[in-house]
């Protein structure tokens, strides 16, 4: 049995340190084989930004595991120090001569995309790939995909601003207007939040919707900013209580949202009555059973606005609303504008 990017054995390269700080919450993990190896190439002048949200997610699943879920290496060109764009000088563990086949590369770059990396480091790419090494862009890294040839009829994106350039130089490939991109092995992203939103998707995919949905939690991530939303989700705060009744029936909401149970079935999962579990949502999580269980259906509703091009009436099916009227005017209340709104912003990023 084996797991993507098991801990390489190839000694030439200095992996970085098992990160598992301690915190204050714990989510158990029992699904756990061995760390997935991530390897970051940061090239002169990257965003900081993106590197920090693509890494510190991985650093939360390992807080809140309390187990090496995720492994990282920082490398640059010539084992050197590099320079990111905003002028701060990020130290690396070790350079790009000797990358184990089973390292996941991750190209970090910022505004000089597609002259960032040195002929020799693309050639290095091109190899790593070839000998079965899997890699990604972070902000503008998919352009150095791009000249190592690695993004032929796939599916990839990079930040928004830099894309005409791209366009002018590569105009067969045309970058995806998502956040970011899962295609197979390759993933790609545009920088800042998006950063942090591919990495919450892998870590959906390897540990459950549960667990990133807590990871999301600590990042404080929606998406966008979103005022009027609270700092954590219903289960966050569920978990918290350590009220192991409470925490089933938050659960059992997240798992029916397409077609939301009665509070009927909830009492049988859970043994508890209407009136028990109201009381116990109200002390806990200050709102009704009622209130958090639509709040559920709508964070789930913004994430298939942002994630998805699905219309407004098929979102709202896929959220459990028979009432289209019903389901914008509860998104509207919670998120500040109607879903279809939100839809027109995110074609015009």
């Amino acid at each position: 049995m084996s797991r993507e990017g098991m801990a390489s054995k190839d000694p030439d390269l200095r992996p970085g340190p098992e990160v598992v700080p301690e915190g204050a919450f714990y989510f158990p993990v029992e699904n756990f084989i061995a760390p997935v190896e991530l390897g970051f190439l940061l090239l002169p002048r990257f965003t900081l930004l993106a590197f920090s949200a693509a890494v510190d997610p991985l650093r939360i699943a390992n807080q809140l595991s309390q187990k090496p879920l995720y492994r990282w290496t920082v490398l640059s060109e010539n084992g050197q120090a590099v320079r990111s764009s905003s002028g701060m000088d990020v130290s690396v563990h070790g350079g790009l001569d000797a990358l184990p086949k089973d390292l996941r590369l991750l190209v970090c770059s910022g505004n000089q995309g597609l002259g960032a990396a040195a002929d020799a480091t693309v050639a290095q790419i091109r190899k790593h790939a070839r000998f079965g090494g899997k890699v990604g862009g972070i902000c503008t890294g998919a352009a150095t995909l791009a000249r190592a040839g690695l993004l032929l009829d796939r599916n990839f994106t990079m930040h928004w601003e830099n894309q005409p350039a791209f366009l002018e130089s590569y105009p067969d490939l045309i970058p995806s207007q998502k956040r970011f991109e899962i295609d197979g092995d390759l993933w790609t992203c545009g920088g800042g939040a998006a950063a942090t939103e591919m990495m919450l998707s892998i870590i959906q995919r390897d540990y459950g919707r549960d667990f990133a949905i807590v990871v999301s939690d600590m990042c404080l991530n929606y998406g966008e900013l979103a005022p009027g939303a609270g700092q954590r989700s219903s289960l966050a705060r569920a978990l918290s209580t350590r009220n192991a009744k409470l925490v089933q029936v938050v659960q059992a909401m997240y798992h029916n949202i397409e077609e939301p149970v009665s509070f009927h079935d909830l009492s049988q999962i859970t043994g508890m009555s209407r009136r028990q579990m109201e009381r116990h949502f109200k002390q806990f999580l200050g709102e009704s059973p009622m209130a958090a269980y639509r709040n559920i259906r709508l964070d789930r509703a913004r994430a298939l606005v942002v994630e998805t091009e699905m219309t407004v009436a098929e979102i709202a099916t896929a959220c459990g609303f028979n009432s289209i009227g019903v389901f914008a005017r509860h998104y509207k209340e919670r998120f500040g504008s109607s879903p279809s709104a939100h839809q027109k912003s995110k074609q015009k990023d």
